[in-house]
């Protein structure tokens, strides 16, 4: 059994050149948290994802379309689709969880 804490999270720094923490991998599931500050950079991802939103608020655009959340929903996203965090507060942070879809 594994507990990931959300204070532990904040506390790690991404390595150079990432904009994640890889917090657990476990055959074709990972575990990351993601902090942006103030802009997303990220770009479309060659795995599956769910955002579950640990706190702040602010809207998630998929695909051109846009919606509002706040901590406590869970955002997915099929992989290979333009996605980014908009007009987030200061204290937005979420747990990323990619995943291989089986075929």
């Amino acid at each position: 059994m594994s507990i990931f804490s959300l204070r532990e999270a904040l506390e790690r720094s991404p390595d150079p050149g990432s904009l994640s923490v890889e917090l657990a991998h476990l055959g074709d599931a990972e575990l990351e948290f993601y902090a942006p500050a103030k802009v997303d950079l990220q770009k479309p991802h060659s795995r599956d994802e769910f955002y579950i939103i640990a706190r702040g608020s602010g809207t998630f655009e998929v695909a051109g379309r846009a919606c509002a959340f706040e901590a406590g929903d869970v955002l997915f996203v099929p992989a290979g689709i333009e996605h980014r965090f908009r007009d987030f507060s200061d204290d937005f942070a979420t747990w990323v969880i990619f995943i291989n879809r089986q075929a």
